[in-house]
């Protein structure tokens, strides 16, 4: 039986982050009655989605006491997915046809960010927005609340401590680099780098560049740094590696098995035994989840890159409904699936929605572990959702009392796929799927209206 209105509780939440995830979740937890604040780091609202044409002193980003450079835009990135299936439910990406505005179906990255402070100011979430202001503690104290202690940017006050009800992690995964292993690199005098650090193809002009990875940004950067270097080589162990070898062909960038080893002269050897003289490795390798700020005693722990336990990648058991995380899972449509969870964390928090017992969250979160574990599905993929991202929106709608009628967006998540795969380079700028642009549209403005 559902609470009544006078049941529903009205709590105090801190969100950590303003970026996509972050600003859904202060729509829809205000929506719900809760009071909200909302901690951001940077100068502006957007997360990752602010261009920084700076990049860390460690090009590896390794060293844990750099000065973090938070976004991993390249200048000429793009999206990989179509603004209308990656776009919130309740605010539809559309083109809005001004001069200055990216009316490309797959828009630059400026077009995402001025998108997002669209949605910021048609739901008047800035004013919920404390700029360059980071926080640095968040633990539990007494009554399962929490102590979050902030830093402003400008270093001049000293730090704030505040108590909430509840804390919604959004600070994002594409910040703190994972790299390759790789026998020898000690001694090898090339530079190393992540694809975190890059940014514009110049500084690699005549230099011999080795690439590791097959995921978007190494066939993004591979392309933009074959304008202007001697030779661009790939390394990758994927099953993907065909697609590699499509888009490759059109660019003289010349495809390898993965690392063997490196020499102290310079030789890179992959393990077909061929070798490449090379000046640059720059590892495009995936992130680390990373959540320095966050004490939970060790109840949350994170290990192999899986943050966990997890009840559907949200709540720790233990710990529910007063911790959540919003954005964990990847190789999804992020925008869509965020607001999902949103909406089931804000029902949680206000009762309106009931968790299972703590018992039956850890036994799901065990079950599920267990079937990754049968699958061959190796623990630092605990969180690649995939296939699976209709079928967990699903469920979160169902629990949300949402109906998801958006059907068009799963059949445009699917064709894109397609065409990607079988057009590597040009995906973004041809496809096949118009009448699904036109139902979207169609349903965009009915779902928007209702939400």
């Amino acid at each position: 039986m559902s609470p009544t209105i006078s049941e529903i509780k009205s709590l105090n939440v801190a969100i950590i982050g303003a970026g996509a995830g972050g600003l859904v979740s202060a729509r829809e937890l205000r929506r719900e009655g809760h009071q909200v604040v909302v901690f951001e780091r940077q100068a502006q609202l957007g997360g990752t989605w602010v261009y920084n044409p700076g990049v860390e002193a460690d090009p590896l980003g390794s060293d844990p006491s750099r000065a973090i450079v938070h976004s991993s835009l390249y200048a000429s990135l793009r999206t990989n997915l179509p603004r209308e299936a990656m776009g919130f439910r309740a605010y539809p990406f559309v083109s809005t046809g001004q001069p200055h505005r990216d009316s490309r179906r797959f828009p630059g990255h400026q077009e995402v960010l001025l998108y997002l402070n669209d949605y910021a100011t048609e739901f008047g979430l800035t004013e919920l927005v404390r700029f360059e202001t980071e926080v640095v503690y968040a633990g539990l104290v007494e009554d399962g609340k929490w102590k979050v202690r902030s830093r402003r940017g400008n270093g001049v006050a000293d730090d704030v401590d505040e108590v909430f009800d509840a804390l919604v992690v959004c600070n994002g995964h594409y910040t703190e680099p994972r790299t390759a292993e790789i026998p020898g690199i000690d001694a090898w005098p090339g530079k190393q780098m992540h694809s975190h650090n890059y940014r514009i193809p110049e500084p690699y002009r005549d230099l011999v560049i080795i690439l590791i990875g097959s995921g978007p940004s190494a066939l993004d950067i591979s392309i933009d740094i074959a304008q202007v270097a001697k030779e661009v080589h790939v390394a990758s162990r994927s099953v993907e590696a065909e697609v590699l070898r499509k888009q490759f062909g059109y660019h003289h960038i010349q495809l390898h098995p993965m690392i063997e080893s490196v020499q102290k002269d310079g030789t890179v050897i992959f393990y077909d035994g061929s070798m490449v003289l090379a000046d640059v490795i720059l590892h495009c390798t995936g992130y680390k989840y990373h959540l320095p700020f966050l004490d939970t005693h060790g109840i949350v722990t994170v290990d192999d890159n899986c943050v966990g336990p997890l009840y559907k990648h949200i709540f720790p058991p233990v710990l529910a409904p007063r911790l959540s995380f919003v954005g964990l899972p990847w190789m999804v449509l992020p925008f869509p699936m965020f607001e999902f969870q949103s909406k089931w964390i804000a029902g949680v928090l206000s009762d309106r929605i009931r968790l299972p017992s703590q018992e039956e969250m850890m036994e799901d979160v065990s079950a599920f572990y267990l079937s990754l574990e049968a699958s061959g599905m190796p623990k630092r993929h605990t969180h690649k959702i995939g296939a699976h991202l209709f079928e967990y929106n699903g469920w979160l709608a169902a629990e949300c009392g949402v109906p998801v009628t958006d059907e068009w967006r799963k059949k445009m998540f699917t064709a894109t796929l397609k065409n990607f795969l079988a057009n590597p380079g040009t995906y973004r700028d041809a496809w096949e799927d118009d009448d699904l642009v036109l139902e979207a549209l169609m349903e965009m403005a009915t779902v928007a209206t209702l939400d």
